[in-house]
């Protein structure tokens, strides 16, 4: 599954931004990711700013502090990932749709690497609600994959969704120390593969 560009929005509670701030604010949001992905989220911001094209100054007109930058990226790449899930559904099988989508997640996480422990520093007690509102949205996205593999007898029918995100957390999480990212992706090819084994009844 390829990674798409995020979707910049107003913050909740602010006027709509208009048309060139969004563009800005969208910029910043897709160079932000790649730059905290290559080299975590101690990047340098004005580097971001020049990278996007625009001031540092427009940088924390939008996002007053590295934290408030953090979070942004962190929430656009979830609902990022969240899209996908239905562009998956119109374009595959429900099977495989599920695949893609837990490899996708898989390549999140990794994109995401250390971001959630920055979060969590920066912001502190509030960063629990901004991963609590992340996890309900992938166990939703993976619920109705999940429903609908079941439903054409593609996977077995004893799944239940929180028990995938589940594993697939604990395998990425084992294979970022081992910094071997390959080798999260096997393993959880295997894992899927598992799915499709249908118990004797």
């Amino acid at each position: 599954m390829s990674q798409g560009t995020t979707t910049a929005t107003a913050p909740s509670g602010t006027r709509p931004l208009r048309a060139d701030a969004a563009r800005n604010r969208q910029r910043l949001l897709d160079v932000a990711a790649d730059a905290f992905a290559e080299h975590g989220t101690e990047a340098s911001l004005e580097d971001i700013a020049r990278t996007a094209g625009v001031g540092v100054g427009t940088l924390y007109r939008h996002f007053p502090t590295r934290a408030a930058l953090i979070e942004a990226v962190y929430r656009a790449g979830a609902d990022e990932l969240c899209a996908s899930a239905d562009v998956l559904a119109a374009q595959y099988p429900p099977r495989e749709a599920l695949d893609e989508w837990v490899l996708g997640f898989v390549g999140y996480v990794g994109r995401k690497r250390g971001m959630a422990s920055a979060l969590k520093a920066a912001i502190g007690p509030e960063s629990a609600a901004v991963f609590a509102e992340a996890r309900a949205k992938f166990d939703e996205m993976t619920g109705k994959l999940v429903a609908a593999a079941q439903a054409d007898g593609s996977i077995r029918p004893d799944v239940e969704p929180p028990d995938i995100m589940r594993a697939v957390s604990g395998v990425c999480m084992a294979q970022a120390e081992a910094q071997d990212p390959d080798r999260a992706r096997r393993v959880v090819r295997l894992l899927l593969d598992g799915l499709r084994y249908q118990p004797e009844e």
